[in-house]
């Protein structure tokens, strides 16, 4: 009897480590297929372009910085771009953070006339897609003669359905108790709001902030949209004329796009440690 039992318990011992090591390998593989082609890249903008047009390899041969040096001398405007860029999605994200976490907070706590026809409204948003809104947004920015402008790109953008929902789903979770501490203290619903509750939602403030960041950082069409001077191009569509100009000139393309990606890879490690975490949207921790 103990020798059956211990057979089948060694059986599954080893069927657990079969298949452990089947998901590792479907996995490692995964993580090299996604990888390589980034690598490639990366590598690809410290080449010469007889190193990359000559045939595939990873590491360059002759390490050069050419490629960013020319970038930066012959386009003047790719500085330009990239500060662009850089203001409309920090400006963008902290915005998104504080009023998507208000309305979500508002959503979960606070009794209103009107709240649950408003939260059927923010669920009915989610199911418009954004190509909808496009003309209409262009027609209501170029009335109010913000096309060309930073704020014609912030302000519509500084709000977000979908992270209303998510932020009032980790209010809900979160504790009354500690609220209500704050109140006995003498804490105002405001004050109770900006000095106890968002320090406690850190975990999903900073998901919140990855996914609005990079989706600001990767807009494409909104800024083709609104920005029809060259000077106020956000980088996406600054290296989409820059390819064009540029397209068989693969080391130049290559070196311009790790400009573009560095900062979302930077952001993303920065607040990787809050990730998993605040996709989970629970307040008790």
């Amino acid at each position: 009897m103990n020798k059956c039992i211990n057979t089948s318990g060694v059986r599954a011992l080893k069927d657990l480590k079969i298949g452990k090591f089947i998901l590792y390998s479907i996995l490692i593989g995964y993580a090299v297929v996604t990888v390589t082609p980034f690598l490639w890249a990366f590598f690809a903008s410290f080449k010469p372009l007889n190193e990359i047009v000559g045939g595939f390899s990873i590491l360059p041969e002759n390490w050069t910085l050419d490629n960013y040096r020319y970038i930066i001398s012959t386009q003047p405007l790719f500085i330009r771009w990239l500060f662009n860029s850089v203001v409309i999605a920090v400006v963008g994200t902290l915005l998104n953070i504080l009023f998507n976490s208000m309305a979500g907070y508002a959503l979960a706590r606070l009794s209103f006339p009107g709240k649950k026809t408003l939260f059927v409204l923010v669920l009915a948003v989610l199911m418009i897609p954004g190509q909808v809104t496009m003309i209409p947004n262009y027609l209501i920015l170029k009335e109010l003669g913000w096309l060309n402008s930073y704020q014609g790109m912030i302000v519509p953008a500084m709000v977000n359905a979908t992270f209303i929902f998510m932020m009032r789903q980790f209010f809900i979770n979160f504790p009354r108790e500690v609220e209500e501490a704050a109140a006995i203290d003498g804490l105002s619903r405001m004050g109770t709001f900006f000095r106890i509750v968002l320090p406690m939602a850190k975990p999903a403030l900073a998901a919140q902030a990855i996914f609005v960041f990079m989706a600001l950082w990767n807009d494409f069409m909104r800024p083709l949209i609104v920005m029809s001077e060259t000077s106020m191009y956000t980088l996406p569509v600054g290296l989409n004329a820059f390819q064009s100009e540029n397209v068989s000139f693969w080391n130049y393309v290559m070196s311009a796009s790790m400009i573009f990606t560095l900062p979302v890879l930077l952001i993303y490690i920065f607040f990787s440690r809050f990730f998993l975490d605040g996709l989970s949207f629970r307040g008790d921790k």
